[in-house]
């Protein structure tokens, strides 16, 4: 049984991480970091739903699914903002804006 989950998460990282680098390319840090990033965090995820959740046969499906989460925790953690948009700078609280 661990083997089926360190493979299953492993797959179900690299799966999410390469749709992450599909669709949000730009956004991202190279490819090699995106992949490797999302399957160290499954895996690191399955680890550690598996050692909470303790021996059992349901632990299987749950690990993997835990590993899924933290696969796409540490995905969204690599985000940068979207190049060329611009903020507007914060305005201060309880302040009107001047007219001259």
């Amino acid at each position: 049984m661990p083997l089926i989950e360190v493979l299953g998460s492993a797959l179900l990282g690299l799966a999410l991480s390469g749709a992450a680098t599909r669709v949000l390319g730009r956004r991202l840090p190279s490819r090699r970091v995106v992949l490797v990033s999302g399957v160290l965090g499954a895996l690191f995820g399955t680890y550690l739903t598996h050692f909470a959740m303790g021996p059992g046969d349901i632990t299987v499906t749950v690990s993997i699914i835990g590993g899924g989460l933290v696969s796409a925790v540490v995905l969204s953690l690599l985000l940068r903002p979207v190049p060329g948009a611009r903020r507007r700078p914060p305005r201060t609280p309880f302040t009107l804006p001047s007219r001259g």
